[in-house]
């Protein structure tokens, strides 16, 4: 079997004929980098975006373009964030995909170095 590695900017190129009513708000952004307990440092390096386009977006003081967005919010979902978007006059939302023990393991598992498949279990 192998593996296909891609960039985020193949994923956010395949993304962009994707039409979302809405990418992403400042809420959710900032809930979301709060749930994986992530700076905005981490989150612009992640992502590629100047730690000044996210504090201004999460401050409201700015609107980014919708693929700035859409890298923001790809990361954060890379990151273990789920949107849940609006529905039936409810508000827009945001998850963990894991609970935070598992979010831990996995932060843990992936820092023990090694590709993938080297195991002899």
């Amino acid at each position: 079997m192998t593996i296909q590695r891609v960039t985020i900017q193949e994923v956010l190129a395949a993304m962009s004929s994707v039409e979302l009513p809405e990418v992403l708000t400042e809420g959710q952004c900032r809930a979301a980098r709060a749930l994986i307990d992530w700076s905005r440092d981490q989150l612009s390096q992640a992502c590629g975006v100047d730690v000044s386009v996210i504090r201004d977006f999460e401050h409201g003081a700015a609107e980014p373009d919708p693929d700035i967005k859409r890298k923001i919010r790809y990361s954060l979902e890379e990151s273990g964030a789920v949107f849940i978007p609006e529905e039936a006059g409810r508000g827009v939302g945001v998850r963990l995909k894991f609970s935070r023990p598992g979010v831990r393991a996995i932060r843990r598992w992936e820092g023990e170095g090694g590709t993938v498949g080297e195991d002899d279990v």
